[in-house]
């Protein structure tokens, strides 16, 4: 198989939608001591829910349905994941459940580590599965279903590094057992009788040859250790004079009783297993978090989480010894015994040995990275990282390879022997530079290493793509070189949103060739190479009317279609979008993508929703490209913003929110800045004669609500807001959020600016808060949301919080993602669709009073001291289907086991829709101005006492 260099894979595969479900994290997770199934709702005191209460799916619950013909999208089956076998000759299709019920989600699991565990299978908790397989030969596109046990639950599928077979793990109600597939036949089978474990990793990888997997069996020795009833003792922790600043994870061990519980169930046996399910034990039982046979299948590197445990920080930053095993078990070298990593700077890395691998094209040389300045960003030195290798039989001392200059980002193999291309990042400029290295050149000493590509990481339209992989027979993945050439798959941002390409680079001149690009009104975008050649490939193809399916494409232009998968929802194909492009008042360039409902009539002005998630860049030119796909189909589904369109309201998503300045101090105009993006947003959707400036609502996600929030309490410019999973107190999250680098004693005035909590009593437009009961996500407790709460209660606010039982950051329940509909559509029907005019026109009054700021010299403070706050990256949860739901940038490393649903993207961005036609001149608009409305007035009144300056702000 072949695909995208690993370390580019993330964002081109979600995007073409090969492993959209296979690379996520592990979904929300319950907890045991969760509250019944029914959602926690506080109202405002001024509105009665009584009546709508009546609305449940079942007498004796609250959960709430949106219209049926919501309810109906909400359960459109999911288009298949689809992964090509190595080789090219087979396509993968593995169908997997839309959402689960409550019943699910709230099933008991133990917190340990920073990983939620289900005890009664032994293995992470899940709630979502794979329930179906396919296999399609593309010669001929003839596909066979594979024949499994009724009600089969399943993690994703892998295949063998040959293409010959699957192997996945399927959920046998008391654990996971292991299965193969022969793709020839179509049948499946358990191998042996044991149970395999995922808590730390993947349970199994495939041997080089494909003959056998390397197993992580589950313990079967005892008893789930008893918690004690009565406890022995206090938790004692000590600290002095160690700087450990961790953000504020969760699901932590907390005493005694926890750390046997995580031995337990973290703990499996390595095994090598064969193809007729015999097992052979490779190593007496323990925390083994990662294992992976050298190319020659000779060793296994495994790494080892070992005591003491932390208390502060999640299991992969405990301390761990890794070792090189041989095929008699026996130790024949250790690389590193490292202690707990709970002293990393902000943005800084482990010191000693990481991101430790088998280098590919050689039968066992182990490579790993090193820093050079104690993984402190901060400090001055001439070179950060290093790069380090060794050969078996490792007698002899480690060899240094190469130095960079910045931090370390990506190692990437290609097929030449020796050819690396290593990429660094400058955290400073936000700036990333790839260069070619030859190793092993022959005549002995490594050729002087070549720049490939050097540009700022935000710069979307100078990215030339991503390397394209594919997979050897011993199973690991390599860069292809073809005749002294690689390939570079992209997205093709340009003003006119994404144009997908392939790209032919000739390494040793630079010279590029288009193979090709999307055109036209469709958007085709690569996902492999097929078949024995590089002259065909797999491409994904859809437009704003017709629903994504895979082609097989020669590079003469033929193409044949492979998949038929279906419109999920043919009654919304009317829906139309386009690009908004437009300026706010310091002069960066904006945009979004604007979507209209199918029977939007031109010149009728709607209520309109803003979905937006900041971002931070370092000048305004990179901050407003257009980062939008205006050809691509729009596929609704679970609480996306899109939704909104099916109530007649018009959506500007993914409004450009951008942040831009000096990465050590942007924050401190983080207010003003996203208060200049949301007016200027308004102002165009205005002008575009679509939208209806008294009926404006705004929305985020994670740190999208953190947004919201703000913008209700630092302007008038919406009627209300939606905030899910935020967090509003940012002294709550001392050591950094989102991009911030200074920690709150660094930069206090910033942190209380920026968070709603201290600004709640000027929130006057009415605010729903959303949170997951046991969210996760690192920063966003769902005391962040119950706290804004009480401060809007106790200042006189509107507000309503709902409390979702058994969610986490995102949500994934089917009661769970309707509930928030039906309450989202109530909240702003309520409030922005059927907004009392009078309240409206007061507002913008008081708005249009206002002062103006200076964008050269910043915004003027309204009554209270300028806030300097940054932003926290808060995103994570789900499989990028449209659900609107984001993560925090520092949540608990997801585990590597491809068989979970896909973790998705920082911010949470719905599929785009139908380019709307070009609209018509706009319909006169009651004397409000089309231009730049002045800054929010200063109606609100000032905190009690202000606060202290910051001695860092500039």
């Amino acid at each position: 198989m072949s695909g995208i260099c690993v370390g580019h894979a993330r964002r081109l595969l979600l995007a073409s939608g090969l492993l959209a479900l296979a690379c996520s994290s592990p979904p929300p997770n319950p907890s045991p001591d969760a509250s019944p199934a029914t959602p926690v709702v506080v109202p405002a005191p001024a509105i009665d829910h009584g009546s709508e209460r009546d609305e449940a799916d079942a007498p004796a619950s609250t959960y709430r349905l949106p219209p049926t013909d919501v309810v109906d999208i909400v359960d459109a089956p999911p288009t298949p994941v689809v992964s090509v076998a190595p080789g090219g000759a087979r396509l993968g299709q593995f169908t997997y459940e839309a959402l689960p019920g409550i019943d699910v989600v709230t099933r008991p699991f133990e917190r340990l580590a920073g990983i939620r565990v289900d005890a009664q299978r032994h293995a992470r908790r899940h709630t979502r599965w794979y329930t179906k397989i396919a296999i399609q030969t593309i010669v001929d596109g003839k596909t066979k279903e594979v024949e499994l046990p009724t009600g089969t639950h399943l993690t994703r599928p892998h295949w063998s590094p040959d293409g010959k077979h699957l192997a996945f793990a399927r959920d046998g109600g008391q654990g996971l057992e292991l299965w193969v597939v022969d793709a020839e036949t179509a049948q499946a089978r358990r191998l042996g009788s044991f149970h395999v474990n995922d808590v730390l990793d993947a349970p199994f990888t495939w041997m080089p040859g494909s003959q056998a997997l390397l197993v992580r069996q589950a313990r079967s020795d005892g008893p789930v250790p008893a918690r004690s009833t009565v406890p022995t003792g206090p938790v004692v922790e000590d600290t002095s004079g160690k700087v450990a600043q961790n953000r504020t994870y969760q699901d932590l061990l907390t005493n005694a009783d926890d750390e046997r519980m995580f031995e337990h169930f973290a703990g499996s046996q390595l095994a090598i297993v064969s193809l007729d399910g015999e097992a052979s034990p490779l190593s007496e039982p323990g925390l083994v978090e990662a294992a992976d046979p050298s190319p020659d299948g000779k060793y296994v590197l495994v790494e080892r989480l070992q005591r003491p445990f932390s208390y502060t920080v999640p299991y992969y930053r405990f301390a761990r010894v890794i070792e090189v095993l041989d095929a008699k078990a026996k130790v024949v070298r250790r690389v590193a015994d490292l202690p707990v990593a709970d002293e990393i700077p902000i943005e800084g890395v482990r010191t000693g040995p990481r991101q430790v691998h088998w280098q590919p094209g050689v039968p066992a040389t182990l490579v790993w990275t090193e820093a050079l300045d104690e993984g402190d960003p901060r400090k001055e030195v001439e070179h950060r990282d290093r790069v380090m290798s060794h050969a078996a039989p490792f007698a002899d001392t480690p060899e240094e390879r190469l130095r960079v200059q910045h931090r370390l980002s990506s190692l990437d193999w290609t097929s030449s022997a020796g050819q690396v291309l290593v990429e660094e990042y400058d955290r400073d400029r936000r700036w990333v530079t790839t260069r070619i290295h030859e190793l092993d050149a022959k005549g002995g000493a490594p050729t002087e290493p070549r720049v490939l590509f050097d540009r700022s990481a935000r710069d979307a339209y100078a990215d030339p793509g991503v390397p394209v992989t594919e997979a050897r027979p011993d199973g690991t993945h390599v860069v292809i070189v073809d005749g002294g050439s690689i390939f570079l798959a992209g997205d093709g941002a340009s003003p006119d949103g994404d144009r997908p390409f392939l790209d032919r680079l000739e390494l040793a001149t630079g010279t590029k060739q288009r193979l090709f690009q999307s055109e036209g009104d469709e958007h085709v975008q690569f996902s492999d190479f097929v078949g024995p050649d590089h002259s065909a490939w797999l491409v994904r193809r859809e437009s704003a009317t017709e629903p994504p399916n895979f082609h097989v494409q020669q590079e003469g232009g033929a193409q044949r279609q492979l998949t038929t998968f279906p419109d999920p929802h043919p009654q919304l194909t009317g829906i139309r979008k386009q690009i908004l492009s437009y300026a706010r008042r310091d002069g960066v360039p904006l945009s979004g993508t604007l979507y209209l409902p199918p029977n939007y009539e031109e010149g009728q002005r709607l209520p309109l929703v803003i979905w937006a998630y900041p971002l931070e860049y370092n000048d305004g030119d990179t901050a407003g490209q257009v980062r939008a796909a205006p050809r691509t189909f729009t596929r609704l589904g679970g609480t996306s913003p899109l939704m909104f369109l099916t109530q007649g309201y018009a959506v500007l998503d993914d409004a450009a929110m951008p942040v831009v300045g000096d990465p050590e101090t942007m924050n401190d105009t983080f207010v003003d800045q996203i208060v200049w993006s949301a007016e200027a947003a308004i102002d165009a959707a205005v002008k575009a004669g679509v939208a209806d400036r008294d009926r404006v609502g705004v929305m985020g996600h994670s740190y999208g609500a953190f947004m919201a929030a703000n913008l209700l309490a630092h302007s008038d410019l919406f009627q209300a807001a939606i905030a899910r999973s935020g967090a509003y107190n940012r002294t709550l999250t001392p050591f950094g959020f989102q991009s911030e680098r200074r920690t709150l004693w660094e930069a206090p005035q910033t942190y209380v600016t920026v968070s709603p909590l201290f600004s709640a009593n000027r929130i006057d437009e009415p605010l729903l808060l959303v949170h997951g009961e046991i969210d996760d996500n690192s920063g966003t407790f769902p005391l962040q949301s119950q706290r804004l709460f009480h401060a809007m209660q106790g200042t006189g606010g509107t507000a309503r919080l709902v409390l979702l039982p058994g969610e986490s950051h995102g949500y994934v329940a089917r009661e769970s993602v309707l509930h928030v509909l039906a309450e989202s559509f109530e909240w702003f029907d309520r409030h922005v669709k059927n907004a009392d005019p009078a309240a409206a026109a007061s507002a913008a009054t008081s708005s249009a009073a206002a002062t103006v700021a200076d964008p050269a010299r910043g915004v003027e403070p309204k009554t209270e001291p300028k806030k300097d706050e940054p932003a926290a990256n808060e995103d994570g949860g789900l499989p990028r289907e449209p659900s609107g739901n984001a993560g925090e940038k520092d949540r608990a490393k997801p585990a590597p086991e491809p068989a979970k649903p896909a973790p998705e993207p920082a911010k949470p961005a719905p599929e785009p829709a139908k380019p709307a036609s070009e609209p018509a001149k706009p319909a006169p608009e009651s004397a409000k101005p089309e231009s730049v409305k002045p800054a929010p007035a200063p109606a609100k009144p000032a905190p009690a006492k202000p606060a202290p300056a910051s001695p860092s702000a500039g």
